[in-house]
């Protein structure tokens, strides 16, 4: 039996899946979680995973964190390059086949079933609508999907990547502060994991918000700032996290209207990575929906689109599965 290796590589986690054509995408024959900074490369982490689940293939298809050029890859805030000529020798695979893991997403959304959604408007979705994804996690990853007559493709963006434009006095002074030490702000840089102790730091140095005592021993001591700080805002235990998840959640609200405007996503906006199903109570309180469709004029389209989080966390694992098995099942 063929068999394909699948996988979702990002900066914090990797999960590979192994599959079979008969099984599809949602059936894996074996799945793993790995924490990709214990490896020293993605063919180290893979074969590891292989040697372990003792069942063969011949195909791989890896959605990987970060633009993907002509086969090749360097993981974004993880120091891997990846290379699919130089996977497919050190793994012994007949094909290797590298596509951005928001693509991967992108490619999942089309598969996943109502309880694996959290809906944040219902809108009134046009049928064969372009559909949009935003995705923080580490980073932050943008994609879209068109209808091609009989199904969506998918296409990856860098749109993360793009100049950040605040949208209110708050954030005026926020862009100039992280300019002031960074030069260029980037979306990413105020709205992903890596981010959320950047607005931090910058609501309690600017005065904004008070940060006890007891909060500022408890952060030095977290193991992980980015899940301390949104566990105590989810947890409603100190106004200044969650002061900096309304911030997040303005921004990201923000930048997924940007988004849905750009590739008029009338089918949906998915809103994945790792942050946003563990702060849907806080996304659907007001921020996130106020800032998507205060689009001037527009704002009336920007309410009749609807908008989804992403609940399933193996949705890109799915996509890249997917992808795999229709180039090298034929």
């Amino acid at each position: 039996m063929k068999r394909l290796l699948a996988g979702d590589v990002g900066a914090t986690k990797t999960i590979l899946g192994i599959y079979a054509a008969d099984k599809g995408p949602r059936q894996p024959l074996a799945e793993a979680t790995f924490f990709s900074s214990r490896y020293p490369s993605l063919a180290a982490l893979a074969g590891a995973f292989l040697l372990e689940a003792k069942l063969a293939v011949a195909d791989a298809c890896f959605g990987v964190a970060g633009p993907v050029v002509n086969g090749q890859a360097t993981i974004s805030n993880l120091p891997w390059r990846v290379d699919q000529a130089e996977l497919k020798k050190e793994l012994g695979l007949k094909s290797v086949v590298l596509i951005n893991d928001v693509e991967a997403t992108a490619l999942g959304v089309p598969l996943l079933n109502a309880p694996e959604l959290h809906c944040l408007n219902k809108g009134e979705e046009i049928q064969g609508g372009a559909k949009a994804v935003i995705a923080p996690g580490t980073g932050l990853g943008e994609a879209f999907l068109t209808w091609e007559g009989a199904r969506f493709q998918a296409h990856a963006s860098e749109g993360g990547q793009t100049d950040f434009a605040p949208t209110n006095a708050l954030e005026d002074d926020l862009l100039q502060h992280l300019r002031d030490e960074y030069g260029q702000v980037s979306y990413e840089r105020v709205c992903s994991g890596m981010a959320i102790p950047h607005l931090y730091a910058y609501l309690r140095e600017s005065g904004y918000a008070e940060e006890p005592d007891w909060l500022a021993q408890q952060l030095a001591k977290a193991d992980d700032p980015t899940a301390f700080i949104v566990n105590t805002a989810v947890e409603n235990r100190a106004q200044l996290c969650t002061d900096v998840l309304n911030l997040f959640c303005s921004i990201l609200g923000a930048e997924a209207g940007n988004l849905a405007l750009k590739v008029m996503a009338m089918g949906g906006v998915y809103v994945g990575g790792g942050i946003p199903p563990r702060i849907v109570t806080l996304l659907a309180k007001g921020p996130f929906m106020e800032a998507f469709c205060c689009k001037g004029r527009l704002s009336e389209l920007m309410a009749r689109i609807p908008v989804y989080v992403i609940l399933d966390p193996k949705v890109a694992l799915m996509g890249a599965a997917l992808k795999g098995l229709e180039l090298f099942s034929g």
